[in-house]
């Protein structure tokens, strides 16, 4: 008797991880950027796009969203927030709740994780052709600067543009 109490009290203890609890997320992650999109006047469709679909749709209150968010870690620790948006005529009036974070979750563990060595070279490498790209894509004249021209000189090449009208491209049948 005394061993299924002792093993039953084991069980219920979270000493060396046992048993493992998962964690719970439900609800709407919303940003801050997100919230920045919200502008007075926004139809719904425009609501949803920046927010996603609202959790919460009530038939009494059809002119109110509920984005609500609840995580609760394995340890047990609990985030809560909400956001709601009202509406009037189908146009965006008003919105409130509690601040929202910055990061989605997935920004947020790529900042806590480290990126290993052969990662980092190739993030650099990215930069690299990033910078070379762009020099190929700038456009240029020799002697000009971008967003400047000589008076009086066309910017077209005189030899790119046909000389007689029988030089011109025809209308193949």
């Amino acid at each position: 008797m005394a061993l299924v109490v002792i093993s039953t009290v084991g069980c219920s203890s979270n000493r060396w991880g046992f048993p493992y609890r998962t964690s719970l997320q439900q609800g709407n992650w919303i940003t801050k950027d997100q919230v920045a999109l919200l502008r007075a006047g926004m139809t719904r469709e425009q609501v949803r796009f920046t927010l996603g679909t609202s959790t919460l749709n009530n038939a009494l209150h059809a002119n109110r969203w509920d984005y609500p968010y609840y995580y609760r870690s394995g340890s047990g620790q609990v985030e809560e927030r909400t956001l709601t948006v009202f509406f009037d005529d189908g146009r965006l009036t008003s919105w409130k709740g509690e601040e929202q974070p910055e990061l989605q979750p997935f920004q947020i563990a790529r900042d806590e994780v480290k990126t290993s060595v052969q990662e980092a070279k190739q993030n650099e490498l990215y930069r690299e052709r990033l910078e070379s790209d762009a020099e190929l894509l700038t456009p240029s004249l020799p002697g000009l600067v971008l967003d400047q021209t000589q008076i009086g000189s066309p910017l077209t090449d005189p030899q790119a543009l046909p000389v007689t009208p029988n030089d011109a491209p025809v209308r193949m049948p």
